[in-house]
């Protein structure tokens, strides 16, 4: 019997190699203070006292990007799922009050496109600088017959971490106004049926689906990164509660902020990226399914008791704030004019 080797069983240890090679300078430019040792150890050392903090509680989040890979697979556009990717966990991360510290991410696939992961890896440590933490570290795992050819799933891990006392929410009381940051567009949740939809309408993703704009550059636009404006805002005492707005929309992800009795009225309309109609329109999706699935462009809810102060010192850092609504002493989230926002 010939003797066979690890490559002709479908794994390729040298492109893993070249993999590793090619974003070590990539996760070196996301160091940060608190880092020890370099990638390529058995493990990722983090100090905490070398990162400022003297009483720190963890705080530890981990997501993936869904079915919006298929997209980034068929349009080539690998770079942006990576900043997806930071972002589901990070976003996590700073509405507990937390700071990301460092990050991980798992990359699968069937057989290594070193090009294609260096792209998507790229993007996570594009990601990581945004969101002010390190990228320590990963996973590539090639493993033959479990994917189609070309196509791979990634996950991502973050820790954080905030000083005892100052974890979120609190003091959240009636009364209270809602802020929002906005949405870049779709994000990283409600994929499945995007597909769906363009699946039924016979559309590809080069059509042209807004003035100037094709499906593609559109979906594949990243999730927005809200760790600095948001940290800001806690740093400077005028945030009680925050909700990352992903998969369950407003209603699934607000009350998570609030305490268990009491809910919030929202007012419409508010600033909505186009994308959303367009997806509305052409499923004929109800306006109440549409915000149970999707952000309906609100990225970040704040709550807030100086919404003056708050809207002015977010302003400051580049954003554009708008406001949503209040907390109210009734649990459950009420959206007033519902067939207002998708018209």
């Amino acid at each position: 019997m010939a003797s066979v080797t690890y490559r002709q069983a479908g794994v390729d240890i040298e492109a893993g190699d070249e993999l590793v090679e090619a974003i070590k300078p990539l996760a070196k430019a996301t160091a940060r203070a608190g880092v020890l040792g370099a990638l390529g150890g058995f493990g990722a050392l983090f100090d905490l006292r070398a990162a400022g903090f003297i009483d720190p509680i963890l705080v530890s989040t981990t997501d993936g990007v869904g079915t919006k890979l298929k997209i980034a697979i068929e349009t080539g556009l690998h770079d942006a799922v990576g900043i997806d990717l930071v972002a589901m966990c990070v976003n996590d991360l700073i509405v507990q009050g937390a700071a990301p510290l460092f990050f991980l991410d798992y990359f699968a696939t069937g057989a290594l496109d070193v090009a294609a992961a260096t792209q998507v890896i790229a993007g996570i440590a594009r990601g990581c600088e945004l969101a002010g933490c390190a990228l320590v570290g990963g996973e590539t795992a090639e493993m033959p017959g479990m994917y189609a050819s070309g196509d791979y799933d990634l996950a991502g891990f973050s820790v954080g971490a905030a000083e005892r006392g100052t974890l979120l929410p609190r003091g959240v009381a009636p009364g209270d106004a809602i802020l929002a940051l906005p949405a870049s567009g779709v994000h990283s949740n409600g994929f499945s049926l995007v597909r769906r939809i363009f699946a039924m309408a016979g559309l590809d993703w080069a059509a042209e689906i807004l003035p100037g704009q094709s499906a593609g550059q559109l979906l594949m636009t990243p999730t927005r990164i809200y760790v600095r404006p948001v940290l800001a805002l806690h740093k400077a005492g005028l945030l009680k509660a925050a909700a990352h707005i992903t998969g369950g929309g407003l209603p699934g992800n607000l009350p998570r902020a609030l305490p268990e009795n009491y809910g919030a009225f929202l007012q419409t309309p508010w600033p909505m990226p186009g994308i959303f109609p367009w997806l509305a329109r052409t499923g004929d999706v109800a306006a109440e399914e549409m915000l149970r699935v999707f952000n309906c462009g609100v990225g970040m809810a704040l709550v807030v008791e100086d919404a003056q102060a708050a809207s002015a010192l977010l302003r400051a850092a580049g954003e554009d704030p708008f406001t949503l609504g209040y907390v109210t002493e009734q649990p459950g989230i009420v959206i007033d004019g519902v067939e207002r926002l998708f018209a």
